[in-house]
């Protein structure tokens, strides 16, 4: 089939996105209902990689694979987060965001460009005309994406297997991958897309190489925006006088996995440089004061012991 307002669907990706986004963003302020927020999202991927695939209409060999690592871990990633969020209820993210109309429009903003960002790789591959024989960059990118793939699934199964369990009611998940990483998740989902990026490579030429800007703009979200630190945050509020957690946060890497003797005994300034263990993941940990110390000893702030 011929080109779609631009050769590379760029504007028709965009106009797509926006359009899918702002119809959940309707839903979303209209009805006060953001379960489906994260669906949105995942399913978004899937739309654009089919659409641009199906458009295009050249069927390469390499293009039918990238569309289909997409709509594989679209598919994936989108029934996990709505059948977890149908079960525990609604979204913490949004309970400043509900009765704020702008902070609302701000989130959704961003999500469309999200998608559409990190999309480039397989919208740019799924456009062009080019098909050069098979090549090292997309074996070495498919086995990156199995293992991301793999790597995030797993640890999203085995967080949700901890915090379903009652005996784990107000612990932070330390078992399986959460063992050598804070955020195995993540650490998947970064591999992955840099996978598809790498695998896009033998395709790529002159300014299409911008497409790395997808990988880039979802790590530098995940590791400074919306990702890891919201979440740092979050355990910080809840664990931080706790002195397990405390001893868990120094020994294990914030990213990449590492065994905890190792990355405990790392210094600070390889760890920061090299491993991602920025400041701002700190920043809402309590010092270590006196009522720190009572609450190590298993003692409330009054001196009590805690059950």
């Amino acid at each position: 089939m011929g080109t779609v307002i631009d050769s590379h669907f760029l504007a028709l990706t965009a106009i797509v996105t926006v359009a899918y986004q702002f119809l959940f963003f309707l839903i979303t302020a209209l009805l006060k209902f953001d379960k489906v927020t994260d669906f949105a999202g995942s399913t978004n991927f899937i739309i654009l990689a089919v659409l641009t695939l199906v458009l295009k209409g050249n069927w390469h060999f390499r293009q039918v694979v990238l569309t289909l690592l997409v709509v594989i871990w679209g598919l994936r990633l989108a029934l996990f987060l709505l059948m977890r969020i149908l079960q525990w209820g609604e979204d913490r993210r949004f309970d400043e965001m509900r009765s704020n109309l702008g902070k609302l429009a701000i989130f959704w903003t961003f999500q469309a460009v999200w998608v559409w960002t990190v999309s480039l790789p397989v919208t740019v591959v799924n456009a062009s005309d080019r098909d050069p024989s098979l090549q090292a960059q997309d074996i070495i990118g498919w086995i990156m994406w199995s293992v991301g793939v793999t790597v995030e699934a797993t640890a999203d199964q085995q967080k949700l297997t901890f915090k379903n369990s009652p005996e784990n009611r107000g612990k932070w998940c330390n078992v399986g991958l959460w063992k050598y990483t804070r955020h195995p998740n993540y650490f998947g989902e970064i591999f992955l897309w840099w996978g598809i990026f790498v695998a896009s490579t033998p395709v790529l030429e002159g300014a299409e190489w911008l497409v790395i800007l997808g990988p880039i703009f979802l790590t530098l979200s995940l590791l400074f925006v919306s990702g890891i630190p919201l979440l740092e945050e979050s355990a910080d509020k809840k664990f931080g006088n706790v002195a397990g957690y405390r001893i868990y946060k120094k020994a294990t890497s914030p990213l990449i996995p590492l065994p905890p003797v190792v990355y405990g005994n790392l210094p600070l300034w390889f760890k920061t440089t090299f491993l991602f263990e920025f400041p701002l993941y700190n920043r809402n940990l309590p010092q270590e004061g006196s009522n720190w110390y009572k609450t190590s000893r298993g003692e409330s702030s009054d001196g009590l012991k805690m059950d």
